[in-house]
């Protein structure tokens, strides 16, 4: 969850949207930002294997989709370029008066930033994995709470984190979690295809 959120990733970002902003005003879109973020996560770990159930798409299947889309989050991140799976330019909001500055919270702050496509699938992904769904969702939300509180400490103190690190600290620690997504992606693949029965020893 934390090298999918990437919360220090989301630094730059921040300060681009929120420049603008009071201290107050940052306060509250962070807490505002987290707090949807961790709802619309927690319904995925609730609801992820239903929702696979309801589709009728098997597990096998979704591991390999999944991690087929975690790949090209990862190339994105190593490669520095726009993510496809978070944010478009045609969806960046304009901060223009109050309401617009609310929404920045919900869109694309929580949605897709920080419970985007990426962090949706690595929780459908773990949650249909068969083996101890409470213990797997017990896991999940704390790691979901975890990388969350990150995320709002980074951006928290984001200006400490840009001045500490630069520009180009960022940018390499980005690099660093889309190699180490890159890996995850192709274990997703691996066991996808397992589950299917399409490699030696696997089981459908």
């Amino acid at each position: 969850m934390f090298i999918v959120v990437d919360p220090f990733g989301l630094v730059p970002l921040f300060i681009g949207l929120t420049g603008g902003l009071s201290a107050a005003e940052k306060d509250r879109t962070i807490r505002k930002a987290v707090a949807t973020a961790f709802l619309v996560l927690s319904l995925f770990i609730a609801a992820g294997r239903l929702i696979l159930r309801l589709l009728g798409v098997s597990p096998g299947s979704f591991f390999i989709a999944g991690g087929i889309m975690l790949f090209l989050v990862s190339l994105d991140m190593l490669f520095g370029q726009p993510k496809r799976s978070k944010v478009s330019d045609q969806e960046k909001p304009i901060v223009e008066d109050s309401e617009e500055r609310s929404a920045i919270a919900v869109f694309p702050l929580a949605i897709p930033m920080l419970a985007g496509p990426g962090a949706i699938t690595t929780i459908i992904l773990f949650t249909s994995s068969g083996s101890e769904p409470l213990l797997v969702m017990a896991m999940l939300l704390v790691a979901v709470i975890l990388t969350l509180a990150a995320a709002g400490f980074a951006m928290k103190a984001s200006g400490i984190v840009l001045k500490a690190l630069g520009r180009t600290g960022v940018s390499v620690i980005e690099r660093i979690m889309g190699l180490l997504l890159s890996g995850l992606a192709v274990q997703f693949v691996y066991e996808g295809l397992s589950k299917l029965g399409m490699l030696p020893g696997g089981a459908s």
